[in-house]
């Protein structure tokens, strides 16, 4: 697939009003120049987004055999090994496999819409986009540039629509479904659901999900929201809020850690699960396997989504039709917090 030609340092040297020797030497920091042209060639480079681009033109045309994965749920963490959290690295490690299996490594990059863009961001041969937010820029800036790439997660438009079909994802509609019917099979009625901050399919999926049951059950909804970066204090923080505004029957939330935090804190409230209430998340987690008791969670399935995903991203670089995208079911583990037996 071609890709765009990018700003060249003609470019840089006319938006200046400097000579394209001036560029090279302000941008590598020779020569003899005042601080104020130096000043101005870098502006004008980092308007016009030149740094990256240097880079890869001094690379080979073509492919380099090197494919990028920016993890969207990690940039929004804001830390890269979060505690805990072990999905990212089992979605990273999976995917990498898969592109060494056909011929490409797997390079991992932080958010490149944000400064300072690692030089070889835009010489990668195409990416992987990890959970993309709704109108991601770090698609648009992909889509802009010609370098093809394919998303873990159902890409969304701000209108609610998904208009590229080079994805690959969980089935969030069913999972939400399924552990609904688990808490409302236990007894519970009045449900609460906690969800994250962050923007994109999975958040938006399970919240429609839920608030259809909820329609459908004559129940008011009870949602509530907090950043995925807030970890277990943010969920201790809602459940606190959850517990003033009247006692729920259950909690689902989205994240294990958020759901350790909601067990921690009914716990200091002298509550026992599942007997008083019932608790679920939609991501399993070190926190959820560990809790006490262990907390019924989702676990995504990276080996079914991570080759067609590959192959498809492969596909599109080789002008071939990557074909539809790909949904699977995760894998659910049934835990004590949910078990009716011991309500």
């Amino acid at each position: 697939m071609p890709r765009a030609t990018g700003v060249t340092i003609r470019d840089v040297a006319r938006r200046a009003g400097v000579s394209i020797t001036a560029v090279s030497h302000a941008l590598n920091g020779k020569g003899q120049l005042s601080e104020a042209t130096r000043a101005k060639v870098i502006a004008a480079a980092r308007a016009l987004d030149y740094q990256a681009d240097a880079f890869a033109r001094g690379l080979r045309q073509g492919r380099i055999g090197a494919l990028g994965m920016v993890i969207r749920g990690l940039d929004s963490l804001g830390e890269y090994a979060p505690e805990g959290v072990d999905v990212f690295a089992r979605i990273a490690g999976v995917l990498a496999s898969a592109a060494l299996a056909r011929g490409y490594s797997l390079t991992l990059l932080p958010d490149i819409s944000r400064r300072p863009v690692p030089s070889l961001a835009f010489a990668l041969d195409g990416y992987v986009v990890m959970s993309p937010h709704v109108d991601d820029p770090v698609v648009s800036l992909l889509d802009a540039r010609g370098i093809p790439c394919v998303s873990y997660g159902r890409p969304l438009t701000g209108d609610g629509r998904t208009t590229a079909s080079n994805w690959a994802d969980e089935d969030n509609v069913w999972a939400a479904q399924q552990l609904l019917g688990i808490l409302e099979s236990a007894g519970a009625r009045r449900i609460a659901f906690l969800r994250g901050t962050d923007l994109n399919a999975w958040n938006l999926d399970f919240t429609e999900t839920y608030l259809r049951w909820s329609e459908a059950s004559g129940i008011a909804p009870r949602v509530y929201e907090v950043a995925e970066r807030d970890g277990v204090a943010g969920g201790q923080g809602i459940a606190a809020r959850i517990h003033a505004e009247g006692m729920p029957d259950a909690v689902l939330c989205m994240t294990g850690r958020h759901a350790a935090g909601v067990q921690a804190y009914f716990r200091s409230q002298g509550l026992r699960m599942p007997r008083d209430l019932l608790l679920a998340a939609a991501s399993d987690s070190e926190h959820a396997r560990s809790a006490s008791p262990a907390i019924t969670a989702f676990e995504i399935s990276p080996g079914e989504v991570a080759g067609p995903l590959i192959d498809m991203l492969v596909a599109i670089l080789d002008g071939a039709d990557p074909g539809e995208p790909r949904l699977a079911r995760p894998r659910l583990h049934l835990r004590v917090s949910t078990d009716p037996g011991l309500r």
